[in-house]
């Protein structure tokens, strides 16, 4: 033994070769935090110290190699200068370049994920063997940084320009076909003949027959562009990324700066370069946003996760009632996730629709070769099309998809009800209907909750699982269970008029619709919603929902809470919709929609509409852009403080990812209650002071008040 310690290992081999093996100790994956590189750092002092080795072997003792850098690790950055942050990554930097220049070659077993850290110190490894079971990538760009251990400097050495840019401005995972393409690594093997394939090639290296010093060479030079090639290279390539990423994601072109910069660079003087980048990327408040997402997340799987071993049973079998486009949206995730189900419908009309919908959707995966049409097969033939209870005896779940009515939801449930058996659970898929009155006539409230899906239900990730009165803890805990095995993201709320997203929604097309009251023209708030990061701006979005959805869930949340969501005058949705304009449904609502050549429907103004609302609108007017949306935003944001002061919803985090995952809340921003955070409780304060007269909407809540006075924060 060369070295060991409890994140990794140091061992001699047969034909002195010498093997570092990352294997985290109290850990399922490894990853590159303050221990490991400390230790990484005692490791090579060890073997620069061993006489004798030949050749390095770099291998994990874990499925998967490496998973980047501890996360939480990071958290501690923000808030400090850029000279406070640039010797986070020199440690880890110094270690690489030691690796990089061992006095014998070196090869790596990449077995599973190496992602970020991972990956960059599998590029300074001489030559890279790729499991067919791995995946590799730098995603740092996801976070709001770019790779700060060298992925910036090796990777465009290796596989190009262009090709490194792609890889880092997308952050996206890459298989080990199109690896080896690039030429990220040298050799794809299966998993059991990895770490032989491996060695071999080590031992070739050792032997001289494959020449790891011009590999050295490559990486510590200077980018083989001379200046018009740069030129063009580099102009062509900000152009796209610029174009892809957008203005509130800096970090990608941030990415083909610190290369372009670093061309004609060694590679220590590259390395400073990338140093400066991430520190100044780390500074932003879009880093901090988007590490607070990442880092939200992995706490809304674990609650998932803890809720799911609540369940004293798998869900193996479901059913859905109701077979038009959202049942069979259901239909098509729990069978394409694994879990057969019963589609049932009152006549063969729903049914083929719904297995039209499922078809569709399966039919794409064939053509873009994620799926062979075999698999389709597999998959379709899991949803068993029912017009009667027939085989609902059997079924471990049942999620009720019929229409948005109470009394027609109300009558299905416990005809339901009767067809199950006793232990099953029965979930609604209601938007806005209260799960506890929908109880109310059900023998067994405990095994009742809500399982609210967003729509369309394949590409929406969120999963509000609603508790009733009633409802018992196993109810949401096999609830949630599905959820995760459907692969959405499980968010447990308690029941109130609308739940939680559309209760924290209405506010906000409260504010649009008073803000078009006052003058203000329906395309300009777009635009500026739109560029404050919400992917389509309140009109666009009333219209895709469907404003006789809309309207119905606004008489919902105005009777729930009269105070602040009951509006005293006419609004600009309602004309929409007593004029029978539902939006995209039917082709007309603010907008009107024309089907483009992809068969999509394509937006148009019609600038008709402007005389249809000029009586419920004032004069038009010309609004402050940080008026519109305070306007906009705070209604939504005090809502939401609302729903966790009452206990709706668990936590803050909880509470952003809901509608980052439900509605499209910008990313960039990393929620409602970090937006709040970065702009400020004293401005949000001022806000508030500021459009006092447009109602209790606007009036922050007394624990808000409380955390002005004291420098209080969500995060």
């Amino acid at each position: 033994m060369i070295y060991q310690s409890d994140q990794l290992t140091i061992t001699r081999l047969e034909g002195d070769i010498a093997e570092l093996n990352f294997d985290l100790q109290g850990e399922s994956v490894n990853k590159f935090d303050q221990a490991t590189v400390a230790s990484l750092t005692a490791g090579l002092d060890a073997l620069e110290a061993e006489s004798g080795i030949k050749g390095l072997l770099v291998t994990s003792g874990k499925p998967v190699f490496i998973v980047g850098a501890d996360i939480t690790e990071f958290v501690s950055l923000f808030g400090a200068s850029k000279e406070e942050i640039k010797p986070f990554t020199g440690t880890n930097n110094k270690n690489f370049n030691r690796l990089a220049a061992l006095p014998y070659p070196s090869a790596v077993a990449i077995n599973g994920f190496a992602m970020g850290g991972g990956l960059e110190v599998c590029l300074a490894c001489d030559f890279r063997i790729m499991s067919t079971a791995a995946k590799v990538g730098l995603p740092e760009t996801k976070l709001g940084i770019l790779p700060g251990w060298g992925g910036t400097v090796r990777l465009p050495r290796i596989i190009g320009v262009d090709e490194a840019v792609m890889w880092m401005a997308t952050g996206a995972d890459k298989r080990p076909d199109d690896a080896l393409k690039a030429g990220a690594v040298d050799a794809i093997a299966a998993p059991e003949q990895l770490r032989d394939v491996a060695l071999a090639t080590l031992n070739n290296a050792v032997e001289g027959n494959l020449d790891y010093e011009a590999r050295r060479a490559e990486k510590h030079g200077p980018l083989p562009l001379n200046d018009i090639e740069a030129m063009m290279s580099f102009f062509t390539i900000k152009s796209m990324v610029g174009q892809q990423a957008g203005k509130n994601y800096p970090a990608p072109i941030k990415v083909v700066d610190v290369i372009e910069q670093a061309r004609k660079m060694s590679l220590e003087e590259a390395l400073d370069v990338e140093a400066e980048g991430f520190a100044e990327l780390a500074t932003t408040p879009v880093a901090a946003a988007l590490v607070g997402v990442f880092l939200n997340d992995q706490l809304l799987g674990k609650v998932a996760k803890g809720w799911e071993k609540k369940a004293d049973k798998k869900i193996e079998h479901a059913a859905v009632l109701g077979a038009g486009i959202m049942g069979g949206g259901i239909a098509y995730q729990s069978a394409f996730k694994g879990t057969p189900i019963k589609m049932k419908d009152i006549n063969q009309d729903g049914l083929d629709l719904g297995l039209s919908e499922a078809n569709k959707l399966l039919a794409k995966r064939v053509a873009k070769g994620r799926m062979t049409p075999a698999k389709m097969g597999d998959v379709l033939n899991s949803i068993d099309p029912t017009l009667t209870y027939a085989g609902f005896e059997d079924v471990d779940i049942v999620v009720e998809a019929v229409v948005e009515n109470e009394k027609v939801k109300g009558i299905v449930l416990a005809e339901t009800e009767k067809n199950i058996d006793k232990d099953a659970v029965l979930a609604s898929n209601t938007s806005t209907i209260s799960i506890t009155r929908l109880a109310e006539n059900l023998e067994r409230p405990e095994n009742f909750c809500g399982m609210h899906f967003f729509n369309p239900v394949h590409a929406m990730p969120l999963v509000e699982v609603i508790r009733g009165e009633k409802t018992s803890d196993n109810a949401i805990a096999r609830t949630v269970a599905y959820a995760n095995k459907m692969g959405k993201k499980a968010v447990v709320v308690n029941d109130c008029p609308g739940f939680l997203v559309n209760r924290v929604l209405f506010p906000y097309f409260g504010g649009f619709n008073a803000l078009l009251r006052d003058g203000a023209d329906f395309q300009a708030i777009d635009k500026v919603m739109e560029r404050f990061g919400w992917p389509m701006g309140p009109a666009y979005l009333m219209d895709v929902v469907g404003i006789d959805t809309g309207v119905h869930a606004a008489n919902v949340m105005a009777e729930g809470f009269p105070d602040r969501m009951q509006p005293d005058f006419k609004s600009a949705t309602e004309v929409m919709f007593e004029l029978e304009r539902y939006g995209q449904k039917n082709g007309k609502g603010f907008y009107e929609y024309v089907t483009d050549k992809r068969g999509k429907p394509k937006k148009v103004v019609n600038e008709d509409v402007y005389g249809m609302i000029a009586d419920v609108c004032g004069d038009r007017a010309e609004f402050e852009k940080d008026d519109i949306i305070m306007r906009m935003m705070l209604p939504m944001a005090i809502e939401m403080a609302r729903c966790v002061e009452e206990g709706i919803v668990g936590t803050p985090a909880e509470a952003d990812l809901a509608l980052l995952y439900g509605v499209g809340f910008p990313p960039f921003r990393g929620g409602i209650f970090r937006w709040m955070d970065t702009v400020g409780m004293a401005t949000i304060a001022a806000a508030s002071e500021k459009f006092a007269s447009l109602g209790k909407a606007y009036e922050l809540t007394d624990n808000m008040k409380d955390m002005l006075a004291n420098g209080k924060t969500y995060y």
